[in-house]
């Protein structure tokens, strides 16, 4: 019967271990999963419309940069002087020295004849006045048309300006080198499955796409959306595969400029980490397992144990047996921080030694690394002090009272931040009453709290400052301080009530927890202290700190 219950009292913790274990980590692997899903697919949609919206701003710029060029052209000869072929042959010859975006240039009377023309085509007197971006040139002015075959007989577009002479009016057409105005619009192509291209209202291609589709051809989109302002990112499907889409419409030309990427590339990354991290979780869960059976184990043979003793012992030497156990597990945490604090300063005193040996010239950075060497070793003796501290804590040791030096715990705990403070160039000035009287109390959490307000003052200053630090007795003769200024950037009196209150801070989002000074008010109270705070925006912040003695 006892084993029976013993059985059932195993396998019930062995659930209730894995249970309690797994399944909040797969709820929070769940959530973690969910929303990392979602912020980077949002991250992807937000790459997609910057690279439409910085994409519809170069292809707008080159159209409206070849439209100021061809209204400077215009406006800068007379009709007499350029509707000759040898003139616009001069001309065309100094605009191809500096730019290849023209592939021929022509000048139009008010017929809509083509009086002048220099280029690979033979359309020299060419009747152009019943072809549409003629009319259209003639009402607006400027004209950025279709892509279009016309005379040519070959997909091209042209620019179209219109000028006035008196009641006249003449027209400079150049068509647009449609090699270079491709390769402005598919440079961005995204991945081996990605796609950029211009499409008019109608849904015709104006620049070909990637997959054999041609220019003056249907675009692949199902549906075209209707004129829109901004940047829209939506996921369709196109010939059965999803693709995600960025959208926008040209300023300068009825034309949709269309980037599209495959979400399932731009996902790949984010799929081999969710991999990886079912991996990681397998590898978890069955450790726990292991654990869950292997701590039960053990917490039912002690149980066991526990109970056939339990008869013999009465209340008070239970009571003792717990007080001991606390002890033993806090004597066990201190001895398991304390073997890889001691490795960690052989570690640091072995890099110290070899460096030593080398030519500080040959090693750059020679000062930085000795100084960070001691940092450690200063910073594992008061990680020493701490286990030191939870070992007395598990043993009900009350804090340590001794007499005290204020000036010393002080200059001991400016030890550990003079470097930093060095790093910054900040100076540290020292004005120290030398007959201060001793106190009792604790030097171990003094010096907690001198480390915390002092490391404040350092950041409060950043870079280039002053702090200043005084001791003494105060007027009523019953308390010595220690007071800390800086020279930082103050703190605003409606903020200054608060800081004191937990995690509550004025430092940037990402550099302070808010629990320093709080951290300070709690130890400060156990100790029989107090702390008091002035502040002046733009000069700095000073923290007085009190202790009884007498």
């Amino acid at each position: 019967m006892v084993k029976r219950n013993y059985r059932r009292l195993r396998w019930r913790l062995i659930w209730a271990i894995i249970g309690f274990s797994m399944i909040p980590l797969m709820g929070l692997g769940f959530v973690l999963f969910d929303k990392f899903d979602s912020a980077y697919e949002e991250k992807a949609e937000q790459n997609l419309r910057t690279i439409v919206d910085n994409k519809q701003r170069a292809i707008d710029l080159f159209l409206k940069e070849k439209v100021s060029f061809l209204k400077t052209l215009a406006y800068s000869y007379t009709f007499e002087e350029i509707n000759d072929d040898q003139a616009i042959a001069g001309l065309f010859r100094n605009i191809e020295s500096s730019s290849n975006d023209f592939v021929d240039i022509g000048v139009i009377d008010s017929r809509g004849m083509h009086v002048a023309y220099r280029g690979p085509y033979s359309v020299a007197d060419v009747d152009y006045s019943e072809e549409r971006w003629f009319f259209e040139v003639m009402l607006r002015g400027v004209y950025v048309s279709d892509v279009f075959m016309g005379f040519r007989n070959f997909p091209h577009f042209i620019i179209a300006v219109q000028r006035k002479e008196g009641d006249k009016f003449w027209i400079l057409r150049a068509t647009v080198n449609l090699e270079v105005f491709n390769s402005l619009v598919q440079t961005v192509q995204i991945g081996k499955r990605g796609d950029a291209y211009l499409v008019n209202k109608d849904n015709i291609l104006q620049t070909p796409s990637r997959f054999r589709t041609p220019v003056l051809t249907e675009s692949r989109m199902p549906e075209m959306p209707t004129r829109f302002t901004g940047v829209a990112v939506e996921k369709r499907m196109i010939d059965s595969e999803p693709r995600l889409l960025g959208m926008t419409w040209l300023s300068t030309v009825d034309w949709l400029l269309v980037i599209s990427e495959d979400p399932r590339e731009e996902m790949s990354p984010m799929i081999k980490a969710e991999f990886n991290a079912f991996l990681v979780f397998l590898a978890g869960t069955i450790i726990v397992c292991i654990g869950a059976v292997f701590v039960t184990n053990r917490m039912v043979l002690k149980i066991m144990a526990a109970d056939k003793e339990a008869a013999a012992l009465d209340a008070s030497l239970l009571q003792s047996n717990k007080m001991a156990a606390l002890g033993k597990m806090a004597a066990g945490i201190a001895h398991e921080v304390n073997n890889p604090l001691t490795l960690i300063r052989e570690s640091a005193g072995w890099v110290k030694d070899l460096v030593a040996e080398e030519d500080p010239a040959a090693i750059k950075n020679y000062d930085e690394i000795n100084q960070t060497l001691d940092k450690i070793d200063r910073h594992v003796e008061r990680a020493k002090s701490v286990t030191h501290r939870m070992l007395g804590f598990g043993r009900r040791m009350e804090p340590r009272q001794e007499g005290v030096n204020v000036n010393t715990i002080v200059n001991e705990t400016l030890k550990f931040l003079e470097s930093e403070a060095l790093y910054r160039n900040i100076e540290i000035d020292k004005n120290f009453d030398p007959n201060i009287p001793l106190i009792t109390n604790d030097p171990i959490q003094m010096q907690q709290v001198f480390l915390n307000v002092i490391d404040n003052a350092i950041d409060a200053i950043d870079h280039d400052g002053t702090i200043t630090l005084r001791s003494g007795v105060t007027n009523e003769g019953n308390e010595v301080f220690v007071s800390i200024s800086d020279t930082g950037k103050g703190i605003p009196p409606d903020q200054l009530e608060k800081v004191f209150d937990p995690f509550y801070t004025t430092k940037k989002v990402g550099e302070g927890t808010g629990l320093g000074l709080s951290i300070v008010f709690g130890i400060l109270e156990r100790l029989g202290g107090r702390i008091f705070a002035e502040s002046k925006v733009g000069e700095g912040s000073t923290f007085t700190i009190t202790f009884p003695f007498g």
